[in-house]
């Protein structure tokens, strides 16, 4: 093998360990998800499913006590593949340019990587549709100067009590707000609007209405009948906010891959070319805790 191509394996190779151990996503809402990286092998991930719980008996006199066997299960779910299309870089621009351009592209790239996975994840956890399990609630609150009915508190109220009859344990509750939600509660909460203020990164609050609260400039939309609409749909509808049960979620990294020529294997172009591959996946394990709250249009 010549110098040139195990130079190139080997760049490949750091440039790999270097976008797998920088994709961490801090500061969002996606921290609050457990990461399972154990669970991935082959680029799929092997949720594990408990069996049944055991009875709990109160006073009881009978003996011996029943024994059962507890029989677990997994879910098998391949991860998504997520490619970057390719970027070029001249011979020209590198001696042209007062910075190293190959290395802030394969930083762009981890960063839109990153953005994008976030933004698809929280479409991925967010329920299709309102069911007894997954409700989708709608705000209730006055217009907001522009057609559409505000979030007020009251709509958290109302999702904590949903979870609440649900049984979902209160430990563990996240609400990822859409731009839209935060401006309502800003402007009507004014709780809601020191927490604000006063965060700097991550969580805006530990414990609002019984939610860890984080924000999210990509929201996932519903249609006015409240079915969600499909991941970069042209299609526009209502902004959600969606909701977690974080005990109930994972994310785990797969394989990832640097597709490079560098420019001294182009001498007809003589130029870089690089580009990504990335497995990856946030998945809800089962329905507990997983709700929204969307938009609607004011009357």
């Amino acid at each position: 093998m010549s110098k040139q191509r195990v130079d190139l394996t080997l760049k490949n190779e750091l440039a790999v360990t270097e976008l797998i151990k920088n994709f961490r996503h801090e500061d969002t809402w996606l921290e609050a998800v457990p990461s399972k990286p154990q669970w991935v092998g082959n680029d799929v991930i092997k949720i594990p499913i408990r069996g049944t719980a055991p009875r709990v008996l109160i006073d009881n006199t009978v003996y011996p006590i029943d024994s059962s066997e507890r029989e677990d299960g997994y879910l098998k779910i391949s991860l998504h593949k997520y490619e970057t299309e390719n970027t070029e870089v001249t011979t020209d621009e590198l001696y042209a340019l007062p910075y190293e351009k190959v290395n802030d592209v394969q930083v762009q790239h981890r960063e839109t990587l990153e953005d994008v996975t976030a933004e698809h994840a929280l479409f991925s956890i967010t329920p299709q549709e309102n069911t007894a399990t997954t409700p989708v609630l709608v705000t209730t609150g006055p217009d907001d100067g522009n057609g559409r009915k505000r979030l007020i508190t009251k709509d958290l109220r109302t999702l904590k009590k949903k979870l609440d009859k649900l049984g979902v344990p209160k430990a563990g509750r996240v609400l990822v707000l859409c731009s839209d939600h935060v401006d309502d509660l800003l402007e009507q909460d004014e709780t809601f609007n020191t927490r604000y203020q006063n965060h700097t990164e991550g969580a805006i609050a530990e414990k609002f209405c019984g939610f860890k609260i984080y924000e999210s400039v990509y929201a996932p939309e519903f249609t006015a009948a409240g079915q969600k609409i499909a991941y970069d749909s042209a299609t526009t509808g209502y902004e959600a906010s969606v909701c977690f049960f974080a005990p109930m979620t994972a994310k785990a990294p797969g394989t990832a891959e640097r597709f490079a020529v560098d420019k001294a294997n182009n001498p007809t172009m003589r130029r870089h070319t690089i580009g990504f591959e990335l497995h990856w996946v946030c998945v809800a394990m089962k329905d507990e805790g997983i709700a929204a709250i969307r938009s609607v249009a004011a009357a």
